[in-house]
This record gives C-alpha cells, structure tokens and sequence, in this order.
C-alpha cells in the first residue's frame, strides 16, 4: 500500500514538471503573437474612434440645413449682405461656419464668370456698390461707290465717265464710366469717351483721266466726344418663369465738336475730290434713350434681349452750310432710331465664358431747315446698322473682369467691323 502511493505521487510530480518548465521559459513565438493582438486592439480602437468622428461629422451636416443650388446662375439664395449690400456666399471678406460647411456653400455658388457675364447682359453688377471701367474700341469702315455719269450704246457700250470713290475711316474711342449701384435696384452712371479719328478719301478722275485715282486723309486728334449719363431700376426680379428686367434711361450732351458748319475743300489734284477740313466727334443735338433689357437663366446659358428708342432733339446752328465762304444758320433734325438685340451666353470654366448676340439700329431720314426755308430731308441719311457680336468674359480676379468683344458689320452702312476691350473693376 505504502509503495503504491509513492508511485503515484511520482507520476503526478511528472506530469506537472512540462507546464512550470513552459511558464518558466516562454516560447517567442507566443510572445510575437501576443504581441500582435496588441497591435490589431489597437487598431480596432483607433478605426472605432475614427468611426464615432465620422458619424458625428455626418449627423452634424444632416441636422446642419444646406442651401439647394439655385435655379438662376448669377445669385444663391444663400447669399449674405455687407455693408448694406449683396454679396455672394464664399465672397471675399465673408466668413462661415465649419470649412465643410464653408466648401458646401461654395459648390452650391455660380462660376465667377457665369456671374460676370450676367452683370454685362443686365447692366448690374453685383458684390459691390461701384464699378469703374476703362474700354478701348476700334472702328473700321471702307465703303466704295461706282458712280456713272453717261449712257449705254446699242446696249453693251458705256459711253461716259466711270469714278470709284472709296472712303476708309478708322476710329479709336476710350471710354471712361463710372456707376454707382444702390440695393441692387438702382444704378446711375456717366460715360465720358474720348475720339480720335482719320479717314481717307479716293476718287477717280485725277488730272481729268477716269482711270487715274487720288487720294487725301483728314485726321483728327483726340478728343471729348459726347458725353451721356443714365440711370436704370431693376423692376423684375428673376424666377422660376420670369426673367430680370430693367429699365433704362439715358441722356446724351452735345458735348463733342458738331458736324454742322464743317467745309469740304477740293483737292487741287482732282476736281472730282471733296474732302472735308476737320472731323468731328460729336452729333451736335440732345438725344434721350430710354430702353428696357431682359435676361433670364437656363443652366447652364443666360439669355438676354434688349430695346431701346432714340429720339434726337431738334436743334438751331449759326452755320449748317459746307460750302467755303458761305454761312447758313439753319436748325437740324436728325432722324430718331430704334435698336433691338438679342443674344446667348454660356459659361465655359470657372473664369471664362462667351457670349453671342445680335445687334440692329435703324433710323429715320435727318432733316435740315435754313433760316427763312422749308425743311428738307437729307438723302441717305437713313441707315440700317446690323452687327453679329462674338464676346468673351474673363473673371481675371475677383474684382477685374476683362471684356473683349468683336463686332461684325452685316449691312452696308455697318462698320466692317468693331473690336472692343473693356476692364471693368467692381469696388
């Protein structure tokens, strides 16, 4: 009995060596799992920290109410005012809540050009509550006239005199304007241009030979044309089925040099030639325009249409004549004009868009009347001035925008064509 349990004593002793032996030296390969289970605890915990962020993020922004993107492309319904004035939400200067927030308010905003190109379709201008622009316009015009003096024979044979007259003129005008904006409502502005012109003058028929032609120019040098002011009230605000429209009123001054009392003088080379001593950059008389424009979105173009009517005040002169050496007091009328346009714009990048439009003005006959006569209607003083306009709006920064526009001449009494450059800069 004794013997048998000193065995088993043994063999339990023998069993239990294996385990102290492994606790007493641990194997590495344990350890570096042990080691990694740390490291994926870890993990977990940071993704489930990443994750309670990342829901209390979303729930802050679903709770939080984001303005929709609006239907018009020019002006967010969430936009903020300062200074008494609207400004665009993102708008320099403005400030917002969290930067997510922020970028959301900013996405839901029109492209700064799309915005650009509405202020030049409507005439308003937005973010600010003044505007000065500088613009530089070339004209060009080259007309030619066949004129015939005698008869065909035996219906093939002309017998008689044959003269080209040609007449190039090339005029460069700087603009200078300056508006106010007051509420988005009102705007009043003044434009001061400033001309400078040169025109050549050909004719057939020098030193008595048809086929031989001759040629002067006459230039003029810079100066004030007439200058014009106007004011415009925005009536409509855009919605879903109508446009922004605006109507407007301006007054010209016949503040530039007239054409009234202006000689032509031969030239000594050719009898056939006229040309006249000076050039001038004014109409002489006080016109009134008043005109409406309209312009309304459809994302992603800005349609715009414009009409307007003309009326020239009648006026007396202490010369009307353009004959040396004579002098005609006489008063003047010339002819009242309507002009239609109408065009689209599109957005092509966040700075850059380009617009098309088409633009007509047709005028009734001038007329004159000398002292003591009846008036009398100036043949082909009546013109129809149709152009096809291709232009470009470049948001340079946030307060320099960049115009360019070229005008094509699509009648005879159009210009060939127009270039023009203007740099608006809002305050």
């Amino acid at each position: 009995m004794h013997r048998s349990l000193t065995f088993r004593a043994i063999v339990c002793l023998s069993s239990l060596t294996p385990a102290t032996l492994l606790y007493a030296a641990p194997d590495p390969q344990v350890e570096a799992l042990k080691q990694e289970l740390m490291e994926l605890k870890q993990r977990y915990e940071a993704q489930q920290n990443a994750l309670m962020v990342l829901e209390q993020r979303v729930r802050q922004v679903e709770q939080t109410p984001v303005t929709p993107p609006p239907k018009r492309l020019t002006k967010s319904p969430a936009e903020t005012v300062r200074g008494g004035q609207t400004v665009a939400a993102g708008a320099p200067g403005t400030t917002g809540g969290s930067s997510y927030g922020q970028s959301l308010k900013e996405d839901s905003e029109p492209a700064q050009s799309v915005s650009n190109l509405y202020d030049e379709a409507s005439g308003f201008f937005g973010g600010g509550k003044f505007s000065v622009e500088t613009g530089l316009t070339y004209t060009h015009y080259d007309t030619r006239a066949l004129v015939l003096n005698g008869f065909l024979a035996l219906d093939s044979i002309f017998l008689g005199n044959i003269n080209l007259d040609r007449i190039k003129a090339d005029n460069w005008t700087l603009d200078l304007t300056a508006r106010y904006n007051m509420d988005q409502r009102w705007q009043f502005d003044i434009n001061v241009p400033v001309v400078y012109r040169q025109s050549t003058y050909s004719s057939g028929g020098a030193g008595g030979a048809g086929p031989v032609t001759s040629d002067a120019t006459v230039t003029r040098d810079p100066a004030i044309g007439d200058i014009n002011v106007g004011v415009a009230y925005k009536f409509l605000d855009e919605s879903e089925y109508l446009p922004d429209a605006v109507v407007t009123l301006r007054v010209k001054a016949p503040t530039g040099d007239e054409p009234y009392g202006i000689k032509l003088v031969n030239d000594p080379n050719n009898d056939n030639l006229s040309v006249p001593e000076d050039l001038p950059t004014g109409n002489g008389v006080w016109a009134i325009t008043p005109g409406i424009s309209l312009v309304k979105t459809y994302d992603p173009a800005v349609l715009f249409g414009s009409l307007s009517y003309t009326y020239n005040m009648e006026d007396s002169f202490s010369d009307i004549s353009p004959t040396i050496n004579t002098k005609v007091p006489g008063d003047v009328k010339l002819g009242n004009s309507w002009q239609i346009g109408a065009g689209i714009a599109f957005a092509l990048n966040e700075k850059m868009s380009m617009s098309f439009s088409f633009t007509d003005q047709f005028a009734d006959k001038s007329k004159i009347k000398p002292d003591g006569g009846d008036w009398q209607s100036i043949t082909n003083s009546d013109y129809n001035s149709a152009n096809f306009n291709i232009g470009m709006t470049l948001a340079a920064t946030d307060n320099l925008t960049i115009v360019p526009n070229l005008a094509i001449g699509l009648t005879e009494d159009s210009p060939d064509f127009s270039f023009s450059l203007k740099f608006p800069y809002y305050f």
